[in-house]
């Protein structure tokens, strides 16, 4: 039951490593085209990042002098003290100096909140417009992408690029810009000003960088392999939970409880052993980073107090520079650890940018042909078609189909049924041929105006989270109350929805799990009804439903049928014996076509499946 595995990878997160991200890092496969496109987006703000920078710049410096006034405070005050102790003449602390600088401070200091406030205040909105405009270019691309697209996708990888990814990039751009620029600047600005009072003093604060640095990569080394394992036994046991959980009945049904719970403990155990030891050696980081850090500070005091006494420094300056050592090393580590999200945001970029740089349908056509009034006749010439180009499933099929008739496609699982419906509908383009309706090739259509020719009932029911009114009313929406009503009184449904508390007001809820099977076929058949169409395609979806629901289903297809082309793809022979065509497939191909009488006496395919099925019946 393990072998099912869950991904649980946050993907761009700061967690889940050593250094909180520098555990195991999702890579791009270009990381320098993909950050090239992510630039385009940005490049409409270019103001807006200018003015970022510039503030982000302007935050950091105002920061970075502090210290340094404050040790002139520092100084000023020694000076006082020493001389009250050595017994000067009017020695005094200068309280007056001290408090201007108490004030130069708190400007400085509101200064740099103010615009560091204000460049996270652009920067947010930058990265949300960003995020707005990929996902709407998402959204645009979708409804653009061949059906053939989907097929080989699973909705949970499509739906990754516009929630997941998407998400990644807007937080690594909101969080990553401002905080490397103001990282960058806070280095270079500190070093100057360490280099400034000393360097005999930043020498020293320099020397305890490669040192610990050694002693985290060694770390990192040693725990990568325990986050790694961490994550894949995490996947494991959640697959196991997950399996468990959703088949509970089952394994009660074959008493697998005791198996269950034993393979759970030896994943769980697993998880325990690589969790605990890689958290441990993640959370040495720090301890090794205060220890290397703390000797640093002593270096740098001695060293300090050696140069204050040679009085080629003065004594606050001693202060300001080991507060500029604790400064340093802090966005050193951030730069690190941002370097780890960055490729993590160009995985999710990229993943983004080939979804937008798929193949799209073929584009419509610059004249395309718009009937007044449309008739229902179609017509298949010559038609050949295959998913694949060297694998061709339909071959030269030609038909036709006149207005108003009942077209039945027959045929075991997987000979391709559904295939027609799909080329009937332009989701896939032939291979060679053409398929008519009321004389124009498909193709000349636009997809929207050949769509809405089209009502469908299909065996999956759709229905939405809102009002059955609604649901409804999704067939044609500016219909009327009126016109639903009537619409749900044709299918059939009017009177099990008046016996609901609130009728046609009442909610659906997530995959309409309050109402039963039969009834959602009656909406979404009342649903085709409100759309008028002239071609229908039924899906017979009558399995698994009571007697009463299924004579219901079968008076509202009536209805729906009436006056209009319908394409039924038919499960139970017996109910299309009156179908004016029946189209029998096998492996993908049409083997015949004609009515019930005409197939039977050929006592071909159509009739070993139909005596196949009452044999069947009669031996249930």
């Amino acid at each position: 039951m393990s072998d099912k595995k869950i991904n649980n990878k946050r993907p761009g997160g700061f967690g889940g490593g050593p250094m909180g991200g520098m555990g195991t890092v999702e890579k791009a496969k270009n990381f320098k085209s993909t950050m090239g496109k992510l630039l385009q987006y940005l490049k409409p703000y270019r103001i807006s990042l200018i003015i970022v920078i510039i503030f982000a710049i302007g935050s950091a410096a105002f920061s970075i002098v502090g210290p340094k006034i404050l040790g002139k405070a520092t100084t000023k005050l020694f000076e006082g003290l020493v001389s009250k102790v050595m017994g000067v003449p009017g020695a005094a602390i200068d309280f007056a100096y001290i408090g201007n600088i108490a004030i130069w401070l708190l400007g400085l200091y509101v200064i740099s909140a103010v615009f560091s406030i204000i460049q996270g205040y652009i920067i947010s909105g930058v990265a949300q417009k960003v995020s707005y405009n990929l996902r709407k270019e998402i959204l645009e691309k979708i409804n653009l992408m061949p059906l053939k697209y989907f097929d080989r996708k699973t909705h949970g990888e499509v739906l990754s690029r516009i929630t997941n990814d998407v998400d990644t990039v807007s937080q690594s751009l909101n969080q990553s810009m401002s905080q490397i620029i103001t990282s960058v600047v806070t280095i270079i600005g500190v070093l100057i000003m360490m280099l400034s009072i000393s360097w005999q003093m930043t020498l020293v604060a320099l020397l305890i960088l490669p040192v610990s640095m050694i002693l985290i990569l060694a770390v990192v080394k040693k725990s990568q392999k325990y986050f790694k394992s961490q994550q894949e036994y995490l996947g494991h046991v959640n697959g196991h939970v997950e399996e468990i959980y959703s088949g509970h009945n089952i394994m009660k049904a074959f008493n697998r409880e005791e198996e269950a719970v034993e393979e759970f403990e030896e994943l769980n155990n697993t998880l325990y052993s690589s969790a605990w030891k890689s958290q441990f050696l993640s959370g040495m980081m720090m301890p090794i980073m205060s220890f290397i850090g703390n000797i640093g500070y002593v270096g740098v005091s001695i060293l300090g107090g050696w140069l204050a006494i040679k009085k080629t420094i003065e004594v606050g300056d001693i202060l300001s520079f080991v507060q500029y050592v604790r400064s340093f090393t802090q966005p050193i580590a951030q730069v690190a650890q941002i370097s780890n999200v960055l490729q993590s945001t160009a995985a999710a970029a990229e993943r983004v940018f080939e979804f937008l740089e798929e193949e799209e349908e073929v584009e419509e056509v610059e004249n395309p042909v718009k009937l007044e009034k449309v008739r229902g006749e179609v017509t298949f010439k010559d038609v050949h078609f295959g998913y694949n180009s060297d694998k061709i499933i339909i071959n030269d099929f030609s038909t036709h189909i006149k207005p108003g008739q009942k077209v039945a496609i027959v045929g075991p699982t997987g000979a391709g049924k559904t295939t027609i419906v799909k080329l009937l509908m332009r989701f896939y383009d032939l291979n060679s041929g053409s398929i008519l309706i009321d004389g124009h090739d498909i193709k000349d259509f636009t997809r929207e105006d050949l769509r809405s020719m089209f009502g469908m009932v299909l065996q999956d029911t759709w229905l939405f989270n809102g009002p059955i009114m609604e649901n409804i009313r999704y067939g044609r929406l500016d219909a009327t109350d009126k016109e639903v009503i009537e619409a749900a009184k044709s299918a059939h449904v009017h009177h099990f929805v008046k016996t609901l508390p609130s009728g046609y007001s009442m909610e659906l809820n997530e995959e309409a799990s309050n109402v039963s099977q039969g009834q959602k076929q009656l909406l979404t058949i009342a649903r085709a009804l409100l759309a008028d169409p002239k071609i229908l395609i039924l899906d017979e979806a009558t399995s698994s439903i009571d007697t009463r629901t299924e004579i219901l289903i079968q008076k509202a297809m009536e209805n729906l049928m009436k006056g209009r082309t319908s394409f039924i793809i038919a499960h139970r022979l017996s109910t299309i014996r009156d179908a004016d065509l029946i189209l029998v497939m096998k492996d993908g191909d049409i083997v015949e076509q004609g009515n019930h009488e005409e197939l039977l006496k050929a006592n071909g395919f159509y009739a070993s499946l139909y005596n196949s099925q009452f044999e069947n019946a009669d031996a249930s």
